[in-house]
């Protein structure tokens, strides 16, 4: 359950982390809130998880599954252009995740 939880903690960085940019520097009030829940959301996820996984694999994995996912919708929604070396790399990070998970 643990894990699940920081896994949707990590989405949900994902989500703020595009919702702060929507919001256009707090300029538009609902990404801005958006940002506000997904956040509370996310960090209160990151310190269940943090119960029972230790504090630098929780840390390490919900920054890098908020990073890639953040990297993703910006691919997908052409904010930012896909490359060799950033697929290669986006993989290398989500294979450090799962190595997280199965030495933990």
């Amino acid at each position: 359950m643990d894990w699940i939880v920081l896994v949707l903690a990590a989405g949900m960085e994902a989500v703020w982390a595009a919702a702060l940019d929507a919001s256009n520097g707090f300029r538009y009030w609902k990404p801005a809130m958006l940002y506000i829940i997904a956040t509370v959301l996310s960090l209160a996820g990151l310190a269940f998880a943090m119960q029972t996984i230790p504090i630098g694999t929780a840390y390490a994995v919900w920054v890098g599954i908020g990073a890639a996912l953040t990297m993703i919708w910006s691919i997908v929604t052409k904010q930012e252009r896909a490359s060799l070396a950033r697929t290669v790399l986006l993989v290398v990070l989500i294979a450090s995740v799962v190595g997280l998970k199965v030495v933990s």
